[in-house]
């Protein structure tokens, strides 16, 4: 039989942030037309005056009215392997977030590391998610790969315009995905800055990737994104 899903709440008084800068994403890097080039290996996220100069440069507009022309289906239908190492994005976001050491995989077809089994901390909320069986939909359900700015965010902030294959790379971006606790996932949906923020711990970085992600894409904002963004890096140490 197999085991439930063991989900542990991490301590409250999980040790906060630092800085915005991490070196925790094996991002890729995107050219001048926004295409993928090869993968960068790991690099950090800029730091509160690095971010801040981002968000300063990218273009405001009017808050967006909802989409009805949104379409999920246009920025491709199931992870790609963009790095051609044989195993899709979620493999990869699963293998790089999870606790050191604490990964079980598998090999399947062209996948090395068929993730099958490990603990993750959800940045979002510090909760602590031990899972035996990602084969267990329930437990795959458990984990889940987030686009930190979502899809039908970036939908209304300038994507809408792009073609297919522009889309699908900007759904595969390493340095925009996370694994994250499903149901903080499905909580957060579409919504921006302005309607949905992680714990204060974790604002700081989440802020400095999504202003990352904006500006690398060349995505719109809207004042009350940005307002919100620009209170979230205040909490930045140092800022």
């Amino acid at each position: 039989m197999r085991n439930a899903v063991v989900v542990l709440v991490a301590l409250a008084a999980a040790l906060p942030l630092t800085s915005c800068r991490l070196v925790d994403d094996a991002a890729l890097s995107v050219d001048a037309g926004g295409d993928l080039a090869a993968p960068v290996g790991t690099v950090g996220l800029p730091d509160a005056d690095e971010a801040r100069a981002m968000l300063a440069g990218l273009t405001v507009t009017g808050r967006p009215r909802p989409a009805s022309d949104y379409d999920r289906d246009a920025f491709g239908s199931s992870w790609r392997d963009v790095d051609g190492n044989g195993c899709n994005q979620r493999d990869d976001v699963l293998l790089r977030d999870a606790e050191p050491g604490s990964v079980r995989t598998g090999d399947q077809g062209s996948c090395d590391h068929d993730v099958l089994a490990g603990t993750w901390t959800d940045p979002y909320t510090a909760r602590v998610l031990v899972l035996d069986d990602l084969k267990d939909p329930a437990q795959a359900q458990a984990v889940q790969i987030d686009h930190v700015v979502p899809l039908a965010e970036a939908w209304v902030s300038g994507a809408a315009a792009w073609d297919d294959a522009r889309r699908e790379q900007y759904a595969n971006d390493l340095g925009a995905l996370l694994a994250v606790d499903g149901p903080t996932n499905a909580s957060k949906g579409a919504d921006d800055p302005a309607a949905w923020r992680p714990r204060k711990a974790y604002q700081c970085a989440y802020a400095a990737r999504w202003v990352a992600t904006k500006s690398r894409w060349s995505l719109t904002v809207d004042p009350s994104e940005v307002a919100a963004l620009e209170e979230m890096l205040a909490t930045c140490t140092g800022a």
